[in-house]
């Protein structure tokens, strides 16, 4: 018998990014689950997939990342093993919305996402050899205010909401690699490469990098035979960086329970 295929998530797969990272992982021959909420764009982006990575084995789930009861529901129609989840989804929309849950919708999808999908997902990665969580974050990072993360007392600005929400992402990546090292499931954060993409275009920014310049770090953590080892980091042009917001492990405790409080 030959060895088992291993099994991949990507959020937000449509996207330059994201779209990228899932044609590196395709091409390495893994069973690949694209995410997102527009079913025309996942099938596109799978056709386009299948083609260049000549990989049979792509499949799509259509699920509203922001929504508590769509990722709940997606896990229950999980089935089998899981061996590598990339959580990519983000939004930046330029006025403060809330889902139909009554979260405001950056927070909703770029960090309660994140935070969701690893808690309902890594149960499937245990008892796996080499699980591994990726988390696109950014350099683009600080200002979280844990009294009002979604906007309620200040005025919303979208970059605001965005900057916080890549520290949320950063600090959750060091909260969950402490609780699920002993279950041998690696989680990392990241920075992806600047590409001109509809996220950077809603800040007023292009980007410098190609598509598969900018999923070279995610890549990294996701495939690098060296990162089986290595948990709770954060990874710049594919080397580890040191994180002011690792440190503050008070806030870290307390951004995890701010977010299971909506789980």
């Amino acid at each position: 018998m030959g060895a088992e295929i291993r099994s991949a998530i990507v959020t937000g797969a449509y996207g330059a990014i994201g779209q990228a990272i899932a044609e590196g992982i395709a091409r390495k021959g893994f069973r690949l689950t694209l995410v997102g909420r527009d079913k025309t764009r996942l099938e596109k982006t799978r056709a386009i997939l299948m083609e260049r990575s000549e990989n049979p084995s792509i499949f799509l789930e259509v699920a509203d990342l922001s929504l508590h009861s769509e990722i709940l529901s997606f896990s229950e129609r999980w089935k089998g093993r899981l061996d590598l989840l990339v959580n990519n989804a983000a939004t930046a929309p330029l006025r403060r919305t809330e889902t139909t849950e009554g979260t405001e919708v950056q927070w909703a999808t770029n960090v309660l996402g994140y935070f969701r999908m690893i808690k309902y997902f890594y149960p499937f990665m245990e008892g796996t050899s080499d699980s591994r969580i990726v988390n696109v974050a950014s350099y683009w990072a600080g200002g979280l205010d844990l009294s009002d993360p979604e906007f309620h007392s200040r005025p919303y600005d979208n970059d605001v909401a965005y900057r916080q929400a890549k520290q949320a992402n950063r600090m959750l990546s060091v909260a969950f690699s402490e609780r699920l090292k002993s279950k041998g499931i690696a989680v990392n954060a990241c920075h992806p490469g600047d590409v001109n993409s509809k996220l950077s275009n809603a800040f007023g920014f292009g980007g410098s990098e190609s598509p598969e310049q900018g999923a070279a770090t995610p890549l990294f953590l996701a495939l690098s035979e060296e990162i089986p080892a290595i948990t709770g980091k954060y990874y710049e042009h594919m080397k580890p960086v040191t994180c002011a917001f690792s440190r503050d492990h008070k806030a870290i405790e307390q951004m995890f329970v701010l977010c299971d409080q909506k789980y």
